[in-house]
């Protein structure tokens, strides 16, 4: 039987990176993945895969395989979502989900052979409903699984098995019990002596007992001929096997109404009082050791094969569950107009992004009002200084560069007309800290501890993106620090996007001031209007203090009422 492999981790996830909780939260990746589910449950399980990140290119491409296939087979979806329903209700509400089966009985291992038969029906109808036409090699290789499952000896054994344990535990219809007395007439023992596949026939007990007493038809030996028959006791409400409880107390105790109380409790050790309530599951302990062998083999039958039908299958749900939940969001994208591509690796350069936009935004605006753009990374552009006017797209754009190589690297189709890239180890935000966690080094310190942890960890194939760091400070304070840090990450060749309201920088990297590696990119504005169109440019006249102005209510028209902040803001 062939190995089954993970369908999203397929070298297993040694060399992935976490995304951090401040990270994911800066790319909108909660609200996308609140978006793709309603079960906060699912939302969780999205949310840890987009978020493990390496940058091995097959194991992009495995994904995005798999992605597809998913993507475009909506009927198979369906079919393995009701399967994996199915699955999942056994594995929270049926008995496999208990760890062992040592000290339980026949009529527990009994239905949960029925469990088990429901798993062999799941396997057979998910062999079915992979026998389609896939093409990526992580759906091929889990149909091989499935269907070397199906037709491995292993597989066909446990059919039969189970199918014969069944017919032989169905056709159990009732058991006969030898109870020895001593002189007294009082139950010393019980014993099996027989099970029958059919039920005994209904008959008086006393004329039976008064007959065979009168006749001398006592036998010499234990062996029963089929002479004295069963008696059924009349109780309209109880179980099999309360009924022969309180038959086998009937039976031994019912001609002789002499007999103290404590000694009535020699019947089979049945206890009186409230605990004769519990006699149903003293008598199945009775039962089970006389049907010892049907319960062993029972046992021995599931511990064969839980593992083969149940744990190896289940594993693998919670990422078939991200591939069709994922495959499902984007159909409901498409269907309201929104562009999608299939990213590919890039062969040459780093990136190469023809008409990107940002998908979170996307969620809260109409398809044909969305601006999208080009962007590339390559040996001369490797760090943008971003600069524009004030809620000109700036953050929007650091945000969606960001998506895409989050979105590419889960195995998912892009916002983008066509994208290619060389896959990042990981992804790094400097975005504005809320207020309460400045309070100890103030905004200016915060800021400068969070970029030097970034800058440590980060590598040459690491992704960074700044939004208006330090420029929670005097223009040159934060002129400096930004100079040096721009500097630092040039030297280490990281692919980096800096939007930052100090233009000065912009003018800087066009100047040549931080080698050929580091470009200015701009918002470009049209008469004053913001087109949240980006381009590579100098700076635009507009004043840096001018935009913080703007941002922060502080122009004279707006201090003085003439320009309502709000417009603004």
């Amino acid at each position: 039987m062939s190995d089954l492999n993970s369908i999203l981790f397929p070298g297993g996830e040694k060399g992935f990176r976490q995304l951090s909780a401040t990270a994911s939260h800066d790319l909108g990746l909660d609200s996308i993945c609140k978006e793709m589910s309603d079960k906060p449950k699912e939302q969780k399980l999205i949310m840890n895969i987009l978020s493990m990140m390496t940058p091995d290119v097959y194991t992009a491409d495995f994904r995005h395989g798999v992605f597809m296939d998913i993507l475009r087979l909506p009927e198979m979806r369906k079919r393995l979502t009701e399967l994996f329903d199915r699955i999942e209700f056994l594995n929270e509400f049926g008995t496999l989900k208990k760890k062992t089966d040592e000290k339980l009985g026949i009529w527990y291992l009994l239905h949960r052979l029925d469990e088990l038969n429901d798993y062999i029906k799941c396997v057979e109808a998910m062999r079915e409903c992979l026998d389609t036409d896939l093409h990526s090699e992580g759906l091929m290789h889990f149909r091989d699984f499935i269907n070397s499952l199906y037709e491995d000896s292993c597989f066909a054994e446990m059919k039969e098995d189970i199918k014969k344990l069944k017919m032989e535990a169905a056709e159990i219809k009732s058991v006969t019990l030898g109870v020895n007395l001593n002189e007294r007439f009082e139950a010393t023992s019980l014993g099996l002596i027989s099970i029958n596949s059919k039920p005994f026939k209904k008959s008086n007990i006393v004329t039976n007992f008064a007959d065979a007493v009168s006749k001398k038809k006592i036998h010499d030996s234990t062996e029963w001929d089929g002479d004295m028959h069963y008696h059924q006791v009349e109780k309209p409400q109880g179980n099999a096997l309360d009924i022969l409880a309180e038959n086998a107390e009937f039976m031994i105790m019912k001609g002789v109404p002499m007999l103290y109380q404590q000694e009535r409790t020699t019947v089979a050790g049945i206890p009186e009082g409230d605990g004769a309530r519990n006699s149903t599951f003293y008598l199945e302990g009775i039962v089970n050791r006389m049907l010892d062998f049907t319960v062993k083999r029972l046992r021995d039958v599931l511990s064969k094969y839980v593992n083969v039908a149940v744990v190896n299958i289940s594993k693998v749900i919670p990422e078939f569950i991200y591939y069709i939940r994922c495959a499902e969001f984007f159909e409901r994208c498409t269907e309201k107009g929104y562009a999608f591509c299939e990213p590919c690796v890039a062969e040459n350069g780093l990136m190469s992004a023809k008409g990107l936009y940002n998908l979170k935004l996307a969620m809260n605006v109409p398809a044909d009002e969305i601006i999208d753009n080009d962007l590339d990374f390559d040996a001369e552009n490797t760090i943008y200084i971003l600069t524009g006017a004030n809620r000109g797209g700036k953050t929007t754009v650091t945000q969606a560069v960001g998506l895409l190589y989050v979105l590419a690297q889960g195995g998912l189709n892009v916002p983008c007309r066509a994208f290619e890239y060389k896959p990042v180890d990981l992804i790094y935000t400097h975005f504005p800290a809320d207020e309460d966690k400045t309070m100890d080094l103030g905004r200016l310190g915060e800021e400068c501890v969070r970029f030097r942890e970034i800058f440590d960890d980060c590598t040459e194939n690491s992704l960074v993106l700044l939004n208006e760091t330090f420029s929670t400070t005097s223009f040159e304070e934060g002129y400096y620090i930004a100079v040096d840090s721009v500097k630092a990450l040039s030297d280490k060749n990281v692919r980096t996007i800096y939007n930052t309201h100090m233009h000065k920088l912009g003018y800087e990297a066009s100047d040549g001031l931080f080698g050929e590696k580091v470009s200015s990119l701009i918002v470009k504005s049209e008469n004053g209007k913001r087109s949240f169109k980006v381009m590579k440019a100098l700076p635009e006249g507009m004043s840096f203090a001018r935009d913080i102005a703007e941002k922060y209510g502080v122009t004279y028209d707006m201090l003085t009422g003439k320009t309502n902040r709000q417009d603004n803001v």
